[in-house]
């Protein structure tokens, strides 16, 4: 039972470290994008181009290739407009079922 609890703890951790580069890489993003007093359709533009780039660059760090890249780029982009999706559903006022499908929508980077 331990030996459970405490792989999914080193599990858990390791996701953490894998998606921080993300989250840093957000955060940079959104700031560039404020700096540069973008809005609406460009800034979601700049925000999501810019994210896609950190985490294609982290996974070029990474040596990572085929699917595991794939695999990578794909969460990495989704944790990264995470928070900027967030904002985007607060200030629409989304909630349930509409927020779940604009976050599904949004963090696909699409």
């Amino acid at each position: 039972m331990k030996g459970v609890i405490v792989k999914k703890l080193i599990a858990l951790l390791g996701a953490m470290i894998i998606s921080m580069p993300a989250f840093a890489a957000d955060n940079a993003c959104m700031s560039q994008a404020a700096e540069k007093k973008l809005s609406g359709a460009a800034q979601t533009s700049f925000i999501r181009k810019c994210v896609v780039d950190g985490c294609e660059a982290t996974s070029i760090e990474k040596k990572l290739a085929g699917a595991a890249k794939n695999s990578f780029t794909t969460k990495c982009v989704a944790d990264g407009l995470q928070p900027y999706c967030e904002e985007q559903a607060k200030g629409k006022k989304l909630s349930g079922a509409a927020k779940t499908s604009f976050m599904n929508k949004c963090q696909a980077g699409n």
